[in-house]
């Protein structure tokens, strides 16, 4: 494994970049900026406290030096050299409490002043102006070099830029819809995506289809399983998920030393059936998860750990691929949920979750990889926080002959499963604290029961609600057995 390494100078406070193990980007996590600054203001509070014990020996030494004053008149060397001496001490102490002080006071200032530009920099960025150049825009697009997709950084720009003219349509017909929707996040303080506003916007004008609708679940079969827990293993679930057939999720019970945890595995975007029918993970499931914080999937999946048996406060790893990771993500930020279930950790792969926030002390970690359009497809980057791990893979990615291009080389779940490898091996600080993590809810994995649950959106209530049809991008095949 290459060696560990920061890539940038750092900013305002000589921080280090997004670090770089061989072809993994992190940013985030104990080894990211977020954290960096807390570091920092650790250090400031200490220095604060020193600052204050010598302020206190200072006025001490100032009354010494009064005390001292009727012997100015004795002897040089027992009288007025003590007094002289006890006073440049005095000073002294005062010259090292005001440094302290000082570099406090700046340490202080750097961090406000870093934390203010970034602020600006994520208002900007959700309200969809982003600051590049054609320039810039033109050498992404000739960076990728390896197919008609754009890359993530492309795709941020675009959707970034989304509501500048998308906006200026809906002001035409409607500007209360989405200027409304987007209030309403930048009141709430959310980490604000351009996809959510502008989602629930065309819902309420002309795309009724991408309304949540109730979901059902259904048990279906439960099998035992022997389960890798790792970050690899658990991306696998969701390729076993996918491959039982349309519109299923699994519920992994694992027992960790005599605690029961439970994974939540949800597949990625499945297109084979029409948009806005029963199966809640077709296109119109993109619109719920990211317009609606995926309300009616969380439900149905609060209802399945309940039929899995999962306790309340039971703890709870979320997995995604693709469209699934939104869910999963929706999951760590749903007060409803969480009042029933601990969320603990998330795994996304390939999913723009960027504008979701979870809940404090949830940890989760994002793979992207640089080729795939999709997890910039909201417009948002992942925020830098110490929970928050996003790992960028940059080794170039390619369609085996014989396999359909679907939406691009970067986005295929192997290359997903490759990358979560790497992570497993890599000694970067942030992904061997994040993967402990996930250790600790989990343990080394092994024996455990998997039971998959079909869930039904309900169908359109009326005709102008009726699913659209778009063609089939995948070729029809015979229905797949239970995969193990």
């Amino acid at each position: 494994m290459s060696e560990v390494t920061p890539s940038g100078s750092g900013g305002p406070l000589g921080l280090a970049g997004p670090a770089r193990d061989g072809g993994l980007v992190i940013s985030g996590g104990v080894g990211g900026i977020s954290f960096q600054l807390e570091e920092l203001m650790g250090g400031a509070e200490k220095l604060d406290v020193l600052a204050s014990e010598l302020s206190a020996v200072e006025v001490e030494m100032h009354h010494i030096w009064e005390d001292m004053s009727p012997y100015q008149n004795d002897s040089r060397y027992s009288g007025t050299e003590a007094i002289i001496s006890v006073g440049e001490a005095r000073r002294s102490v005062q010259a090292v409490r005001t440094e302290l002080q000082r570099i406090s006071r700046q340490v202080r200032a750097s961090k406000q002043d870093y934390e203010s530009a970034e602020a600006l920099a994520n208002v900007v960025h959700g309200l969809g102006l982003r600051l590049t150049s054609w320039e810039l825009l033109g050498q992404q697009v000739a960076d990728l070099g390896l197919g008609p997709v754009p890359n993530r950084e492309v795709a941020e720009i675009v959707a970034g830029n989304v509501p500048v003219t998308m906006g200026a349509f809906l002001a035409f017909s409607s500007p209360a819809h989405f200027v409304t929707a987007l209030a309403a996040d930048l009141a709430a303080g959310k980490h604000i995506s351009v996809a959510a506003p502008l989602i629930r916007a065309l819902a309420r004008q002309s795309a009724p289809v991408l309304k949540p609708r109730p979901v059902s679940v259904d048990r279906e079969e439960s099998l035992p399983l022997e389960l890798d827990a790792s970050t690899a293993g658990l991306l696998e679930r969701a390729r076993a998920v996918d491959e039982r057939g349309q519109g299923y999720i699994e519920v992994i019970e694992v027992d960790n030393g005599g605690q029961k945890a439970y994974v939540v595995v949800i597949p990625g975007t499945q297109t084979e059936t029409e948009v806005g029918g029963t199966n809640p993970f077709d296109l119109a499931g993109i619109g719920e998860g990211l317009g609606y914080g995926s309300a009616e999937v969380n439900a149905a999946v609060l209802q399945a750990l309940q039929a899995a048996g999962a306790e309340k406060g039971s703890p709870v790893v979320a997995v995604g691929y693709s469209q699934g990771g939104v869910h999963a993500m929706n999951l760590a930020a749903d007060e409803l949920f969480l009042d029933e279930y601990d969320v603990k950790y998330v795994l996304t792969a390939g999913s723009p979750v960027g504008g979701i926030t979870p809940a404090a002390g949830i940890s989760s970690m994002h793979l992207e990889h640089r080729q795939d359009w999709v997890p910039g497809s909201d417009g948002t980057p992942s925020p830098d926080t110490v929970d928050r791990v996003t790992v960028t893979l940059t080794d170039p990615a390619r369609i085996p002959e014989g396999e359909e291009f679907g939406l691009g080389p970067g986005h295929r779940l192997s290359g997903y499963v490759e990358g979560a490898r790497q992570v497993e091996a890599s000694e970067d600080p942030s992904l061997v604290a994040s993967t402990a993590i996930l250790g600790g809810v989990l343990g080394a994995g092994g024996t455990a029961t998997a039971t998959r649950f079909s869930l039904n959106r309900q169908k359109p209530p009326d005709p102008q609600s009726t699913p659209l049809t778009v063609p089939n991008p995948k070729p029809q095949s015979p229905p797949r057995p239970p995969a193990g």
